[in-house]
């Protein structure tokens, strides 16, 4: 364990976390209606259903033994890695946990030989935003839509591996 929590692989009853954190944190912060928590069940359930473990992955981060964060690894093609579902607990927060994910998730990509890692992230959410700058991704395009109950900017971001 460094800094206070550990990453570690998924395990059972992770999968249902994920869901329900991601569908009780951003409807509490951002008012987000329950749409985003099925988005969130239907990457899930895909990656449940018929991931490859040799080139996708996803691990969680624990605090004393408590789910404190997620980030997923999939594959969008033969060459690029799409970085899905990184979420940390707001009373996790300020720890390092969502930078330690990231990297993971990128070093994850890398060793797999993907040759780009890309993303989907919301122009309001300012601190995953900055990790993935920190991480080497740039935005590559943004647009205005209508998701989740709300008028968002929605951001497409890339890394070459």
């Amino acid at each position: 364990m460094a800094d206070g929590f550990e990453l570690r692989g998924l395990g059972v009853g992770d999968l249902g976390w994920v869901i329900s954190r991601h569908g009780e944190i951003y409807s509490e912060a951002y008012g987000w209606d329950f749409s985003f928590e099925e988005l969130v069940a239907a990457v899930v359930g895909e990656f449940a259903a018929d991931h490859d473990p040799e080139r996708e992955r996803g691990w969680i981060a624990d605090v004393d033994g408590r789910p404190a964060g997620s980030i997923f690894c999939v594959a969008d093609d033969a060459e690029t890695a799409r970085l899905r579902l990184l979420i940390v607990e707001p009373w996790a927060r300020g720890l390092g946990i969502g930078a330690a994910l990231v990297e993971a998730c990128v070093e994850f990509a890398r060793a797999t030989g993907y040759r780009r890692m890309v993303l989907w992230t919301d122009e309001f959410l300012t601190p995953a935003r900055r990790l993935y700058a920190a991480a080497g991704f740039r935005l590559v395009s943004s647009k205005v839509e209508v998701a989740f109950g709300h008028e968002n900017v929605a951001e497409d971001w890339e890394l070459e591996l």
